[in-house]
């Protein structure tokens, strides 16, 4: 029987499961779409884990991150609930020994990680300016006709990159139109859309900060070779793709549960057959206090298996009560 251990990020756009071993190798990895449902992405990665799995394992640890890590942790057993922050700067340490500065550009957001001495020191994180994401360069890609996935290897054929406008995605769609009616070549055209995200990226994130190598770059527009030239030529210094760059926030989970687990040998996990529960999120609105509180349950199979979001712990220490008067 083999040991390993569930990393789980849930996200916004996409879900991403791993499967690591002893050793810190990747047994299986899982991307699919989040889709506003995050407890069906996370059912729906368990169970295509599992049935890729061919030899029997033991899983002694589940680490949880992203925006909806909590929801995550309740569902599976979590062990370890962390930021992205921190999972995303405990896989690139993982991957490149000292590496001082983390790029990570997901689908909706993107953030920039600083380290010194293997410890975190600073980041910021992008939420809201759509121009230095994924979704940016995927819209702009369809505008053109072209795959995304062809995006990056046109953008290293340019010869005469045009300067497209990057602060604004709205100002930088209408500014690669008007370079389309000039006749500009869409090779280009491309390599000006690269260097607008990277420009965006730089003059918001990384406004102020001391940006030093190793350099890695992660997240899934980290598969894109246009940008990341494009980052390599804006900074003057070679930027690392690991691997696995875009499941990094899950492989950080597992090498974080792996940690827990020294001091908490008994896992959470409760098993792969949660991908046959049928699970309800239901909202309440506490009208007890002025803090008018919106209360998150969880039922599974008709059972009520967890409430968070009350600032007094109320609804949550009831939930609690009832549990241990049945036990």
């Amino acid at each position: 029987m083999k040991n390993c251990y569930l990393g789980i990020d849930v996200g916004s756009v996409s879900t991403n499961i791993v499967l690591m071993d002893e050793n810190n190798e990747i047994i299986d990895k899982i991307y699919t779409k989040t889709q506003g449902k995050p407890i069906d992405a996370i059912q729906r990665g368990l169970k295509e884990i599992k049935s890729n799995i061919e030899e029997e394992i033991k899983v002694k640890g589940v680490g949880t991150t992203g925006s909806g890590r909590h929801l995550a942790s309740m569902i599976v057993g979590g062990d370890v609930v962390k930021n992205e922050i921190t999972a995303h700067g405990v896989a690139a340490l993982n991957f490149v020994d000292g590496v001082k500065t983390i790029i990570e550009i997901g689908g909706q957001d993107s953030k920039i990680i600083l380290l010194r001495d293997n410890i975190i020191s600073d980041f910021a994180m992008n939420t809201v300016c759509a121009a230095g994401t994924g979704s940016f360069l995927d819209r702009q890609a369809a505008r053109l006709g072209i795959e995304i996935e062809n995006f990056g290897e046109m953008a290293l054929q340019s010869q005469n990159p045009v300067r497209i406008a990057g602060r604004c995605a709205v100002f930088a769609e209408s500014d690669m139109i008007h370079k389309q009616q000039l006749g500009h070549n869409q090779e280009d055209i491309i390599k000006g859309l690269c260097d607008a995200l990277v420009r965006n990226f730089l003059n918001n994130l990384a406004k102020g900060k001391e940006i030093v190598g190793p350099i890695v770059f992660q997240g899934g527009v980290a598969a894109n070779v246009g940008i990341k030239k494009s980052f390599e030529e804006a900074l003057g210094l070679e930027v690392f793709v690991p691997p696995h760059h875009e499941v990094m926030g899950a492989i950080g989970c597992c090498l974080l549960a792996k940690e827990n687990v020294v001091k908490n040998p008994q896992t959470k996990f409760n098993g792969f057959e949660i991908i046959n529960s049928g699970y309800n999120v239901k909202g309440i609105e506490c009208q007890d206090c002025s803090n008018m509180c919106e209360v998150l349950e969880i039922v599974q199979d008709g059972r009520i298996m967890a409430r968070w979001g009350d600032k007094c712990g109320k609804w949550n220490n009831a939930l609690k009560n009832e549990s241990e008067k049945l036990a």
